[in-house]
């Protein structure tokens, strides 16, 4: 990214299912969701919107390797999209079990999303 513009930041919550990409999507759509950038494709190369470059930092508190990038990158609607992923988050207890849900425990995830654009 050679010129970085904004940067939105989420959080979002499984709280049944222990799905970290659950969280991560809820996570990104946190950050994006309340935002307008009208003027966005005034300064893009070629004013278009693919031509956005977005680096979406995730905090992830576990299951690193069960994240579905690809499903990340879909709450993503322009642009070139690239993720990263650090340790963080927080895992804590939902209070309460419930199969139906997909529980395997009591637990919910919670994932950090900080979103990067520019071009």
């Amino acid at each position: 990214m050679d010129q970085l513009m904004f940067i939105q930041t989420g959080m979002g919550t499984d709280v049944h299912g222990q799905n970290v990409t659950k969280a991560a999507v809820r996570a990104v759509k946190n950050a994006i969701h309340t935002n307008s950038m009208p003027g966005i494709r005034t300064v893009l190369p070629e004013q278009s919107l693919d031509n956005m470059k977005i680096n979406v930092k995730l905090a992830v508190p576990r299951d690193f390797d069960q994240l579905d990038h690809e499903e990340v990158k879909k709450a993503i609607p322009f642009g070139e999209v690239n993720i990263t992923v650090m340790e963080g988050g927080m895992v804590t207890s939902s209070g309460i079990f419930l199969e139906e849900k997909e529980d395997k425990n009591d637990l919910m995830y919670i994932v950090n999303a900080a979103v990067e654009v520019g071009y």
